[in-house]
């Protein structure tokens, strides 16, 4: 995930992105109304998910448009609030195609980069953080950025709400998980700074299935010798190496179908949040207030006032380097017990519910006091 300050991130994707609008399932545009420009990756695009269901809903009737990677419209697609994908590679200008939108919405930055991207298609209006020609709320040091992004829509006379993040489920697209209910354990990330050691993933991971649960271990492509070495590390097979295996929408359908995800700060933590999936997430050197979890059954673990200056380091942050893994499992197998209560405890209420359905007389239907929603 792309760490985004009070100026623009410069940092781009590696993965192609096609030229022109992008959608496999609906008609072309023939204006583009609302343009949204989020060009970084996946957990940059899941903290902005309330936003955009904010302008869903405010622009209800209207094209919307989001410009970003084009390698997540799968996942662009499970947000059910845009109209087109405009593959982005970064910052770099936009096509001609995206000209003279009604509104333009900057929800990449503060400028001035991705302001003047905006300024040069002409947008009839314009909302984002003041500054570099823009009117606008003041940029905040220390917000979380789902309450950011959604603090700069509110100022423009947007309503929105940081704790709507939540997607679709994965099925709707057809995606099913490779392993479901697993333990998933993300070893990767895109900095160095954000990176856990090997050998802790690895002592997690081997306890974990130690335990008697199956563990998964997921990354890029780029880090599949990476899951390999803590998978042999931690005494896993060789399937339980996901890493490089899964495609977008298959990740999705994993971590939503997962028992816990651990990982740090990267795009399958905040997916685990946008379905509600527990979680254990190590953060630095990103503060967890910023970029952590919404409440629900999320943990966040960091050695705080150990952060370093640079967020984009080779070398893993010293708050990442805090936290010990010992203390990952225990928050894991406090998750995995609370979890297995609550289904104890769904179970025994749907037991009793189905035996006072029994003990009815035929054609008797049950009132609104014995009704469960799912």
């Amino acid at each position: 995930m792309g760490l985004t300050g009070k100026t623009d991130d410069q940092g781009g994707d590696d993965e192609p992105a096609d030229r022109g609008l992008q959608d496999r399932s609906r008609p072309a545009l023939t204006d583009v109304v609302i343009l949204v420009l989020r060009a970084l990756k996946l957990g940059d695009l899941l903290v902005a998910v309330p936003a955009l269901r904010a302008i869903r809903r405010y622009w209800s009737g209207q094209q919307i448009v989001l410009a970003t990677s084009g390698w997540l419209n799968p996942i662009v697609a499970l947000t059910g609030c845009v109209d087109r994908l405009l593959p982005v590679r970064g910052l770099e200008p936009l096509p001609a195609v995206a000209r003279f939108p009604d509104v333009a919405i900057n929800l990449h930055g503060a400028g001035p980069q991705s302001n003047r991207i905006l300024d040069d298609l002409r947008p009839a209006r314009r909302l984002g953080h003041a500054g570099h020609g823009w009117p606008g709320p003041p940029w905040r040091i220390g917000l979380n950025e789902r309450a950011r992004w959604c603090r700069m829509l509110a100022a423009h006379g947007v309503p929105a709400d940081p704790g709507d993040l939540h997607l679709n489920q994965p099925s709707t697209a057809g995606a099913t998980s490779p392993a479901p209910d697993a333990v998933v354990v993300h070893v990767g990330a895109s900095y160095g700074s954000k990176r856990w050691p090997a050998a802790r993933f690895a002592d997690v991971a081997g306890q974990l299935a130690a335990d008697g649960h199956r563990v998964v271990l997921t990354g890029t492509t780029a880090e599949q010798w990476l899951a390999g070495a803590v998978a042999a590390a931690a005494g896993l097979p060789d399937e339980a190496v996901l890493a490089g295996r899964t495609s977008l929408p298959e990740l999705a359908a994993l971590v939503a179908q997962a028992a816990v995800v651990v990982s740090g700060d990267t795009g399958p933590a905040h997916l685990a949040y946008a379905y509600r999936t527990p979680s254990v997430t190590l953060f630095g050197p990103a503060p967890a207030r910023e970029w952590g979890p919404p409440p629900g059954p999320h943990v966040a673990l960091s050695a705080d006032g150990l952060r370093a200056a640079d967020p984009f380091s080779d070398r893993p942050d010293p708050a990442l380097l805090g936290v010990h893994p010992e203390t990952v499992i225990e928050a894991v197998r406090a998750l995995l017990t609370s979890r297995r209560s609550a289904r104890s405890g769904a179970d025994h209420d749907e037991g009793a519910h189905l035996a006072r359905q029994a003990g009815r007389p035929r054609g008797h239907c049950a009132g609104s006091a014995d009704h469960r929603p799912d």
